[in-house]
């Protein structure tokens, strides 16, 4: 399958930086350094250290709705003050004065979900004219349907809604695009429309542990076997598309931007980017279209993605090489695979640090002034539960980062971290729970807001629930003590998707009902 540039789409389609604000030429810059630096030694990201930003203010969460399963993604249509928040277990729901009701419900065409998961409903996007067009587009995991193999777990499925007023009818859905995935985990799900308006949809690697197994393809990089996170001819898996869903072309409901990177190449067109393992949450600030991913069990990164840039998995994890002493920089045509902008290890002399990141956006809100223009994001779990961490993006290099605190709750947040979402001001959402299966109503979606009033650092900014202010030197590895489905550790070991499973079995999650760990990622 090999699709072409769309003559039914009469609308420009220019991806992001082909006009370059002054900020995206210096993160551009700053991410063509990263790229070539990380040798056959390779390099490690920091948690503040020298030439560091200061330490991140201490932040307080006002909630904002609750009783949610997995409120995994916290989306806001254009015209719509209110949060439309994305239950992982099939429905969405619109939020207004702390009252919920149902805008779409999805629950009976998900593939069977139970305990720990990574399938269900994982995405939202509004279509940019939703305010007279009504189009919804959501990523959701289906049964296997036509076309998927019968040793598949299930079929990746984008599909468009259309609504009526304050909900959608089911019976409006029409397939975008459906992808066969070969195991449960590793799905990524996220769904963005660009400032050029194309979509962006976010693919994992198709699951199991180091890129491996069953529907993975072999690739050019013979160490570790297998990949589809480095090969873009067979399939769509491991990468960040982009399409036109305002055109359709070749038989598809959709239509390929005729400037994608692939067009007139070898390999799929709907490529944009790629090397990544679970892009778990991506965003755009302008034009910048940042992409964080979920390591193997070692490093975590967020990647600023260009159009053609390959992120390194399933060569290296972040900056360094995976599951081998050396490895390449570059792919056999020259490529170079591009280091990502901000970095972190799971584990710093005993520390968790995190486990599987969570990817946010630069804040351009103003209730909390101390995050003005640094990027805030998060982690899964970094102890107990979850950890939000802010970045600088103005600075040289790889982008140096802060613990966050958060007021009543120290570094360490007494739930797990699942999404961010952000409002037409700029102002940021947390979604979070309490189980890390699809179980009971401990979820709850929060407002980002100043500590103190007045948006300022408060007492305990930067600091680990020990006082201690978090960081992470040049010259730990990082490793954790999961161990992968056949026994190995380190490097190539147990492969956490989102959730993060083998970690978790080293460091224990019975306060969050996760129960007997039946299986390894």
């Amino acid at each position: 399958m090999t699709g072409s540039s769309s003559p039914d789409s009469a609308r420009s389609s220019r991806p992001p930086g082909s006009t370059r604000s002054t900020r995206r030429q210096f993160l551009v810059g700053a991410a063509a350094v990263t790229g070539v630096a990380a040798g056959a030694g390779c390099v490690t990201g920091r948690i503040g250290g020298a030439g560091s930003a200061a330490a991140g203010p201490t932040v307080a969460l006002e909630p904002v709705a609750e009783g949610f399963t997995a409120p995994l993604a916290v989306e806001f249509a254009p015209g719509d003050d209110r949060p439309y928040v994305v239950d992982q277990t099939g429905y969405v729901d619109v939020v207004e004065d702390g009252e919920r009701s149902r805008f779409l419900d999805v629950r009976d065409r998900l593939v069977s979900l139970s305990g720990y998961e990574e399938r269900g409903l994982l995405g939202l996007a509004f279509h940019p004219e939703y305010e007279s067009n009504g189009r919804v587009f959501v990523r959701y995991s289906a049964p296997r349907r036509e076309g998927t193999p019968s040793n598949y777990s299930h079929t990746f499925v984008l599909a468009e809604f259309t609504a009526d007023g304050e909900s959608v009818d089911p019976g409006t859905e029409r397939t975008v695009m459906e992808l066969p995935q070969p195991q449960s985990n590793h799905n990524a799900g996220a769904l963005v429309f660009g400032p050029d308006g194309s979509l962006y949809v976010a693919t994992g690697d198709g699951g199991g542990s180091g890129d491996r197994g069953t529907g993975h393809v072999a690739d050019w990089y013979e160490t570790v076997s297998g990949g589809n996170g480095q090969d873009v001819t067979e399939n769509l898996l491991g990468s960040v598309l982009r399409i036109d869903v305002d055109g359709e072309a070749d038989g598809r409901n959709y239509a390929i931007p005729g400037d994608n990177p692939l067009v007139g190449r070898e390999g799929l067109d709907e490529h944009y980017a790629w090397g990544f393992r679970n892009p778990w949450r991506m965003s755009f600030s302008g034009e910048d279209l940042l992409v964080a991913d979920v390591g193997q069990n070692r490093f975590e990164e967020v990647s600023l993605v260009r159009a053609g840039g390959n992120y390194g998995w399933n060569v290296r994890e972040g900056t360094h090489c995976y599951a081998a002493d050396s490895c390449p920089t570059e792919t056999p045509d020259g490529d170079p695979l591009v280091d990502p902008v901000v970095e972190y290890p799971h584990e710093r002399d005993g520390e968790t640090l995190g486990i599987a990141v969570v990817g946010g956006y630069v804040y351009e809100g103003s209730a909390v002034p101390a995050l003005q223009d640094r990027y805030v994001f998060g982690d899964w779990r970094g102890g107990s539960g979850g950890r939000l961490y802010v970045a600088d993006p103005a600075a040289d290099g790889q982008w140096p980062m802060s613990s966050v605190s958060v007021a009543g709750q120290g570094a360490v947040l007494d739930s797990l971290l699942l999404s961010f979402g952000e409002d037409h001001d700029g102002e940021l959402y947390l979604g979070t729970t309490k189980s890390a299966t699809l179980s009971g109503d401990s979820g709850v979606v929060y407002r980002l807001a100043s500590a103190d009033g007045d948006g300022n650092p408060g007492a305990g900014d930067g600091e680990t629930t020990d006082g201690t202010t978090a960081s992470a030197g040049t010259d730990g590895d990082g490793s954790t003590t999961a161990d992968d489905e056949n026994g190995g550790s380190g490097n190539s070991g147990g492969s956490p998707g989102f959730g993060a499973l083998a970690a978790l079995a080293g460091l224990g999650l019975g306060s969050y009902g996760l129960g007997e760990l039946s299986r390894r990622r």
